[in-house]
C-alpha cells in the first residue's frame, strides 16, 4: 500500500536528458509509489532486434517479430529492473548501438500497440492492489494513461540536457551528445504514431535551472495538491 499517494497515477513525459527516469524514481520513492520506465521497454525491445539481426531501418522487419519479445520491468523505484526473455538488459540497453537504434524501432506502429498494451497492463496491476504508480515516457499523459491525475511535460536546455547525458555516459563529448539527443527529439515529435507533445492538462516544468531534488519537490508538491482535492 502507498503511503503517499494510493490509487494515483502520475504521468511524466519529457525530452531525452530532461530528468525523467532521475526525477521519476525520486518521486516514487518519496511517496511510496511504483515506478515504470516505458523509454527501457523501447529500448530492450530494440536490444532484442539487434541480438537477433532485424534490420531495425526496415519497419515491417520489426513488426513481423514485435510481439516475440518476452519483458519483464520491476516496479521497485528503487532496484527497478528489465529483462528480455528472462535476461536482464539493464546495461545493455544503454550502450552505444541501442541507443542509435531505439528511435525507428519505437516508431514501428506495431511495437507501440504492444508496449503500450502491456505498460497499462502494470498501470492496472499497481492500482488494484492499492498502489499508486509514477509513469515516465513520452507519451504517457497523451495516450497510455490520459487520465492520470497528475501529469508532468520535463523539459531543458538542450545545451544543459547534453551535458548531463554527457556526464551519465561517463565523459562523452558534449557536443556531439547535444546533436544526438536533438535529432532524438525530432524524431520522437515528428513520428505518426503517438509522437512527443505535453499532453493536455500537463504542468511543464523547465528543469534547467532546478537542481533533481528541487525539480522532485515540484512533482511532489502536484501529488499533494490533487491528493488533497480527493
Amino acid at each position: 500500500m502507498s503511503s503517499g499517494a494510493p490509487g494515483i497515477v502520475v504521468a511524466l513525459d519529457g525530452t531525452s536528458g530532461s530528468g525523467k527516469s532521475s526525477t521519476s524514481r525520486g518521486v516514487a520513492e518519496r511517496l511510496g509509489l511504483r515506478y515504470l520506465d516505458t523509454g527501457a521497454m523501447y529500448r530492450a525491445v530494440t536490444c532484442w532486434m539487434l541480438r537477433h539481426g532485424v534490420d531495425v531501418h526496415d519497419a515491417a522487419a520489426v513488426a513481423a517479430r514485435a510481439d516475440e519479445p518476452r519483458l519483464e520491468s520491476g516496479l521497485d523505484p528503487s532496484a527497478p529492473t528489465i529483462t528480455v526473455d528472462g535476461q536482464d538488459v539493464a546495461v545493455a540497453i544503454r550502450q552505444a548501438d541501442v541507443n542509435a537504434a531505439v528511435s525507428p524501432v519505437s516508431a514501428v506502429p506495431e511495437v507501440r500497440a504492444r508496449l503500450v498494451a502491456l505498460q497499462r497492463a502494470l498501470i492496472d496491476e499497481a492500482l488494484a492492489d492499492g498502489s499508486g504508480i509514477v509513469v515516465e515516457g513520452r507519451d504517457i499523459g497523451s495516450v497510455v494513461w490520459p487520465d492520470a491525475q497528475v501529469k508532468v511535460y520535463l523539459s531543458a536546455d538542450a545545451s544543459a540536457r547534453a551535458s548531463r547525458r554527457a556526464a551519465e555516459e561517463g565523459g562523452s563529448d558534449v557536443a556531439a551528445t547535444e546533436q544526438s539527443l536533438l535529432a532524438r527529439d525530432q524524431i520522437d515529435s515528428g513520428r505518426a504514431v503517438a509522437p512527443l507533445v505535453m499532453a493536455d492538462g500537463a504542468v511543464h516544468v523547465d528543469t534547467t535551472a532546478y537542481t533533481l531534488d528541487e525539480v522532485i519537490a515540484q512533482v511532489v508538491d502536484l501529488v499533494a495538491v490533487v491528493g488533497s482535492q480527493a
